[in-house]
């Protein structure tokens, strides 16, 4: 029996700005960001956007295009770390929303709904939690949603890899677009390559008296959270090297083969768009007897990779198992948790638009969180992908996004405009947070915008 995705769907900002234009603004040369890394366009969400309005807008869409009932959806697992609550999680807005917008109230009450956080790798968490539950229940529907906005300090290192959006599956027996192996490797370890720390800073600091009450906050501290990470660079792509390699050879020792010449494609987490080139190539160069003698024997290991990741050899590979599952990314930017997911459904929606024949092809997915923990992974694309592919429209969604300029950007940034560049239309939209009401404080009111 197969288990694996029977329906996707997704969601990203509807504005974005042009690499090319953060760039000149901030004194970078654009090749640099275009050439280097791939990156062109980098989304951002509007106002009325957040983690819970993209992954609604990703819901609803699966539901709509694929007519699931309410009664036919047993789960709903968000991989996040965007949430907007430190206990309430996405997925219990979602219930809310979608049974106003689609189904009526109470339609989902039999459903389980969790958020599963492990930096980017949260949503691989949550689908392979839900293949194991669809194993074990052949009979039952879960949905598992990617949802997240990667949003990074202005004129930091990060500032021109953020991106938004959600992507979300139907978990199901029988799939029509991939049917996952059962065997999934992994590799954990605990660092701090990439976290959201709670910060404080001290009453007295703000001028406060340290007895005085401030906003109802009686502690000395007052704790201070901030959607954008500490992180290190290079020691994030260390992590991320030693992770995912590992995780790779445990499942090539299990399949006693060279994976990657097995696999069509492979999706990797897309932190930015050329990614997955940069990292891969220890892998390419340690299944190839010659090229791991010469790189064991190299002085300069830096230097050694440079050359292999420029050779013919290597950028065939890159050509036609990589570039595939890159183009999204360069359009959209870091979606965190979704981006390996929207990886896939590049590469998918690639093969769609060429008229390539994937049935029957391996599909490789090499995920990473920050933290940090890797799994690696196989799938078999199913007969009927094309099919499930149709209504999706990855591509002309991606054109369709509006072009903002840089003072509107930093002005969203800092949250200093107060309506949406874009007025929200056919989508879910933030649409206040109770202020005034003391039991009610803080709460997030969503509604669907027609």
């Amino acid at each position: 029996m197969n288990i694996g995705i029977d329906a996707i769907s997704f969601d990203i900002p509807k504005i974005y700005l042009p690499i090319k234009d953060l760039a000149v603004h901030r004194d970078i040369a654009p090749a640099k960001l275009e050439k280097g890394l791939g990156l062109i366009k980098m989304s951002f969400p509007d106002i009325h956007q957040d983690a819970v309005v993209f992954a609604g807008n990703a819901l609803k869409k699966l539901i709509d295009d694929n007519n699931i009932q309410s009664q036919d959806i047993s789960r709903i697992y968000v991989g996040t770390e965007s949430g907007v609550d430190g206990s309430k999680p996405i997925a219990s807005f979602l219930v809310s929303m979608i049974e106003d917008a689609v189904y009526e109230s109470g339609s989902l009450d039999h459903c389980d709904a969790v958020d599963l956080t492990f930096a980017c790798i949260g949503a691989v968490d949550a689908l392979q939690n839900c293949c194991d539950y669809v194993k074990a229940n052949p009979t039952k529907k879960a949905i598992v949603i990617a949802t997240d906005l990667a949003k990074y300090d202005l004129a930091s290192p990060g500032e021109y890899t953020q991106g938004a959006g959600a992507v979300a599956m139907l978990v199901s027996s029988n799939p029509r677009i991939l049917a996952f192996e059962n065997t999934w490797t992994v590799s954990t370890a605990g660092v701090f390559d990439f976290f959201k720390p709670r910060r404080t800073v001290s009453k007295n600091q703000l001028g406060i008296q340290t007895n005085e009450s401030w906003q109802e906050v009686l502690e000395t501290e007052i704790e201070i959270f901030k959607e954008q990470p500490v992180f290190d660079g290079q020691y994030s792509n260390k992590c991320y090297v030693e992770r995912t390699n590992q995780a790779y050879h445990r499942l090539a020792e299990r399949k006693q083969g060279k994976l990657h010449e097995t696999w069509s494609f492979i999706a990797m987490h897309l932190p930015y768009c050329f990614q997955a080139r940069r990292m891969f190539v220890e892998i390419f160069i340690s299944e190839d007897e010659t090229l791991k003698k010469d790189f064991e024997k190299a002085v300069d290991k830096k230097v050694f990779l440079k050359k292999v990741s420029t050779s013919e050899a290597y950028q065939k590979f890159v050509k036609e198992k990589i570039y595939p599952t890159e183009i999204a990314s360069g359009q959209i930017g870091n979606m965190y948790t979704a981006s390996i997911f929207m990886a896939l459904l590049s590469a998918l929606s690639h093969a769609y638009k060429e008229q390539n024949q994937l049935t029957g092809e391996t599909i490789g997915f090499l995920a990473y969180g920050s933290g940090a923990k890797s799994k690696v992974f196989e799938a078999v694309v199913q007969p009927e992908w094309q099919t499930a592919l149709k209504s999706v429209e990855l591509f002309k969604t991606i054109e369709d996004a509006q072009a903002i300029d840089v003072s509107v950007y930093e002005k969203l940034h800092k949250k200093e405009i107060l309506d949406s560049i874009k007025s929200p239309k056919g989508e879910f939209a933030l649409i206040d947070i109770e202020t005034e009401n003391p039991l009610q404080l803080g709460k997030r009111n969503y509604q669907w915008i027609s």
